[in-house]
């Protein structure tokens, strides 16, 4: 049974990668920044000296290091955002909608340069933005359009951040946005983690995810909460 959130201000801010693993846990999905619901992002759980001071790990550094026991990615209409394992096969089931990637692209919901992109992922598996955009043509004089496809592939639920790596000061600590890894969510979450969620019928997943937005974000209007949980 999920609790309900605490109001933050109860909350001591939390201050380690572990602690927002487990914040991610009992929350069940948060958007990291931006939001389709105005308030619902992580920033209030974390101390302004965190997200901004040189120096100090912070959210930046901690969201790539416990990627398994939760999702990150641009999950919530383009945002950025974190989902529990616990509730991963609802979004799966509801974003795929009963399609695997060759059906989703055979009637029309995904682009040619979205199955490029696929396609390289499951040939090479997880590799570097930089590394996936040079191998699917996006590059100066090539293809555009990648951010865009790569964001409607996490949207979807096929395409998930596997990691990231950072630039590092002069200490040796990381720093900054960090260059993302991608993966299929299969690469990453494991095949039968996602044929389980398919199994899962889509409108059992979105009363589902429904009921746990509600609890979430109690003033949110019905169609903010549509717009959180859905593609």
């Amino acid at each position: 049974m999920n609790a309900k959130v605490n109001p933050v201000t109860e909350r001591k801010p939390i201050e380690s990668a572990d602690e927002l693993a487990a914040l991610v846990e009992e929350l069940s999905f948060i958007p990291f920044l931006e939001s389709p619901v105005k308030g619902f992002t992580l920033r209030p759980y974390v101390s302004r000296e965190r997200w901004f001071s040189e120096g100090v790990d912070g959210p930046w550094e901690w969201k790539g290091q416990n990627i398994g026991r939760y999702a990150y990615g641009k999950l919530f209409r383009g945002y950025a955002g974190f989902v529990s394992r616990e509730y991963l096969p609802l979004f799966i089931s509801l974003r795929r909608d009963g399609y695997d990637f060759e059906g989703f692209y055979e009637d029309g919901h995904a682009s040619y340069k979205a199955k490029r992109i696929v396609d390289a992922l499951a040939e090479r598996g997880p590799a570097l933005s930089t590394e996936l955009r040079r191998a699917c043509g996006f590059y100066k004089g090539g293809e555009s359009g990648f951010d865009a496809e790569i964001t409607r592939l996490q949207m979807s639920a096929f395409v998930t951040v596997a990691g990231f790596e950072y630039a590092l000061d002069k200490s040796g600590r990381p720093y900054g946005w960090g260059l993302a890894r991608y993966a299929l969510v299969e690469q990453v979450f494991g095949e039968e983690f996602v044929r389980a969620a398919e199994r899962i019928p889509p409108e059992e997943a979105r009363a589902r995810l429904l009921a746990r937005a509600r609890e979430l974000c109690p003033e949110a209007t019905q169609n903010e909460l549509e717009r959180l949980i859905k593609a």
